[in-house]
């Protein structure tokens, strides 16, 4: 559950959040570009230190938006615990919504559920159905974190955000800068103008038509989840993975 302390750390960080924008605004004082490195750096430390010890994760996309009788916040809730029981960790941007309900399905099915929040004004209070979060003031950094820990990713209906995470997923595969990993876009109605989008894309020459395989659209959880374990299976050896030991004198612990 919620650690009420933290939650009490998180929105005192919520009002910094907009004076990040400062450092977009060109060239600063040399302390302060040495000031916003090291914050920099400790967002990405300390998401290390308490990412170290998970399974390999399934993260899950969508909006924040919607409520828990929304077929869509159903939907979600059923794809996380089609992923615990493939033995996956669900991974989420731990808001509420999408978020909330593939951390909750994942938790209701006993698996581990994992967050990567962002500090924000209106989505500031992580949802109550993770083991364990990270919270960020950067996107780029949770950005980072949601694909270091992912071995596939779920994409639900979702708006400019999740378009966002969606994109930057297909563009790391398609440039090679991670591996083929198996992306899902679930939601066929929703969906299908953006793949005659990427079709009219291929036709004109602005993308490959091989970079339409980089997606499996579908309605169904059982294909969803099946074509992540099959390709996971097949290109990477996860049996080699997740081998560190804990260190006592650092303060470590495994996964349950």
């Amino acid at each position: 559950m919620i650690n009420e302390s933290h939650l009490k750390n998180i929105k005192s960080k919520v009002e910094l959040t907009t004076d990040d924008s400062y450092y977009l605004e060109g060239s600063k004082s040399r302390i302060s570009e040495f000031i916003f490195l090291l914050k920099v750096m400790w967002e990405f430390f300390h998401g290390f230190r308490v990412l170290h010890f998970i399974g390999p994760c399934v993260t899950v996309f969508g909006s924040a938006r919607f409520k828990d009788d929304h077929k869509f916040y159903k939907l979600a809730q059923n794809v996380g615990s089609a992923l615990v029981n493939k033995k996956f960790a669900v991974m989420t941007g731990g808001g509420p919504g999408i978020m909330e309900a593939a951390n909750r399905g994942a938790r209701e099915a006993k698996g581990e559920s994992v967050g990567a929040t962002i500090i924000l004004p209106m989505e500031s209070t992580p949802n109550p159905y993770m083991d364990k979060w990270v919270s960020f003031q950067y996107f780029f950094v949770r950005k980072y974190l949601l694909f270091k820990y992912s071995y596939g990713f779920i994409v639900l209906p979702g708006g400019v955000g999740t378009m966002d995470e969606l994109f930057e997923t297909l563009t790391l595969i398609q440039t090679k800068k991670i591996k083929d990993f198996p992306v899902v876009l679930m939601g066929v109605e929703y969906f299908t103008p953006l793949m005659e989008m990427l079709e009219s894309m291929a036709e004109i020459g602005t993308i490959d038509r091989s970079d339409l395989n980089l997606v499996l659209l579908t309605d169904s959880v059982e294909e969803a989840v099946n074509y992540i374990e099959k390709i996971v299976s097949e290109r990477f050896n996860l049996s080699k993975k997740y081998k560190f030991n804990p260190s006592k004198i650092l303060g470590e612990r495994r996964w349950k």
